[in-house]
């Protein structure tokens, strides 16, 4: 026996030494377009950016602002959101599952153990039929064993499932820094919309003040005979309007503010924000080098990812066309004596290898390779539209950039000239020669001038946050963790207990 084991022991060494995986080797696929030496948007010569930062360590990007209860809002996302807890589960979830793939390198080692009672019985039949006193006798019999089962991979199906399991981890990885980014970034406009609908409250209510006092000068007009019962009306109606205005935009913050909470992971009876100013200054942020937009998106990443992960499943297909090739072996000692239960003389053993496969299945191993190369098509397609997508983005958000700096600059002109001609007909009521229709035009024009102003503010606050957003924030492909070797669990630990997540 011994003999034999070794002989078959050799023969193993070398199978699994001149083994390789079947299937292809993953190499990634260029997008569907490769990216050009610069943006679209940002070859405008008109367009030079005011306040560059892409310098600045995007790892808190939303400090650019330089807006000190923004810094403490956007800090919570990591600590309490919950669809970050949920990612971050899939990711340990995926983590698990590549240490799971990896036990099955390993042999399957079982155990049985019993004790039973036998026993006999003797004795005679009356003539009545009744049975007569007999005698009987009964034994113990102990019995413990142990299995053991090997599957060698020398097709590679199971190492082809690691690498496919290790690439889906990172890709699950990637997915939770982009969650994690989508998070911030919502938080981050969402804060400016709020700090919009203060500025927005701020104008009503100097115009809720300024048109309550219009309507108290043309009272003491009506009171002394020189304007009609109309214009105390007009002015009235405009007042009431404007108050209406006010308060529709309470519900606005109230709406700006609950959403800050949930992004939070807190219920809006917890999230109470002060008023404040936004913003005065909106960063222009310089897009860089286009091709580096393959390594600062993490939803690239993942689809990078995932396509790894495809391309190694062909492999695993590939693998079902070849034999599994699995060394069994048991032994089982049974003995009446507990005493004398582990000894040779009580020992049945078996060992030896086994080889299973599949002669005809009708094509399903065939649809089985064919699908999985489908897959990785849908995937490499995927991949690239995402790529396609990115720089959409990236282009929209410089457009949008450079657009509303310039409509900003045009609106600001059109407020001066509304607050002058409102100056100008105020005036001329009061002398008594122009109608107070003429007042209200200018009056609401004016509002609505500055209103304008405030939405072209966020818009631009907004653009400033997306195009970070769209650049991938402080994120780089680097911080993805490193893929898990064929063997060595210990690694999966270690790539579980990475400092980079808080949690």
């Amino acid at each position: 026996m011994n003999a034999y084991v070794s002989r078959f022991g050799i023969v193993v060494v070398l199978a699994l030494s001149g083994c390789g995986m079947v299937g292809p080797d993953y190499q990634r696929p260029p997008p569907a377009t490769p990216p050009t030496t610069s943006f679209k948007e940002t070859s405008d010569s008109y367009f030079r950016p005011a306040l560059p930062r892409d310098a600045i360590d995007r790892g808190k990007w939303w400090s650019m602002y330089g807006d000190h209860a923004l810094d403490l809002l956007a800090a919570q996302v990591d600590v309490s959101n919950q669809n970050l807890k949920e990612a971050e589960a899939a990711y340990r979830q995926a983590v698990a599952l590549i240490r799971q793939s990896q036990s099955s390198l390993y042999p399957t080692i079982g155990y049985t153990g019993g004790i039973s009672q036998n026993g006999t019985r003797s004795g005679g039949v009356s003539n009545s039929g009744l049975v007569s006193g007999g005698s009987g006798s009964s034994t113990t019999q102990y019995q413990v064993g142990g299995t053991l089962s090997w599957e060698i991979d020398v097709w590679g199906r199971i190492r082809r499932t690691i690498e496919s399991d290790s690439a889906a981890a990172q890709a699950s990885a990637a997915d939770l820094m982009n969650a994690r980014l989508s998070a911030q970034s919502s938080l981050v406009t969402n804060y400016f919309s709020l700090r919009i609908s203060d500025e927005r409250k701020r104008v009503l209510e100097q115009s809720v003040a300024a048109f309550a006092r219009a309507l108290e000068i043309v009272q003491n007009q009506f009171n002394a005979g020189t304007v009609s019962q109309l214009d105390v009306a007009q002015a009235q109606t405009q007042l009431d309007q404007t108050r209406a205005q006010l308060v529709a935009e309470g519900v606005n913050r109230a709406q700006f503010e609950h959403a800050i909470a949930a992004l939070m992971g807190r219920t809006p009876a917890e999230v109470s924000i002060a008023a404040e100013p936004a913003p005065r200054d909106v960063p222009t942020i310089d897009a860089g080098i286009p091709s580096a937009l393959l390594e600062r998106r993490p939803d690239i990443a993942a689809a990078e990812r995932q396509m790894a992960s495809a391309n190694a499943q062909i492999g695993v297909a590939v693998a079902a066309y070849y034999p599994d090739i699995t060394i069994n072996a048991s032994i089982n000692f049974v003995s009446t004596v507990l005493a004398n239960l582990i000894s040779i003389a009580n020992a049945v053993w078996s060992f030896g290898p086994q080889l299973a496969g599949t002669a005809i299945d009708g094509g399903s191993r065939a649809a089985q390779v064919e699908s999985a190369r489908a897959n990785y098509d849908k995937t490499v397609a995927t991949y690239r539209q995402t790529v396609i997508t990115a720089f959409q983005q990236v282009e929209d958000a410089l457009a949008q950039q450079r657009i509303l700096e310039q409509q900003e600059n045009v609106q600001r002109a059109a407020l001066a000239g509304a607050r002058n001609a409102e100056r100008l007909a105020f005036n001329q009521y009061r002398a008594g020669t122009v109608p107070y229709t003429t007042v209200i035009t200018t009056q609401t024009t004016a509002l609505n001038n500055e209103l304008t102003l405030l939405g072209i503010r966020q818009s631009r606050l907004i653009a400033s946050a997306t195009l970070v957003t769209a650049l991938g924030g402080g994120w780089r492909d680097v911080e993805l963790p490193p893929p898990v070797p064929i063997s060595g669990q210990q690694t999966s630990r270690e790539l579980h207990k990475k400092s980079w997540w808080p949690f």
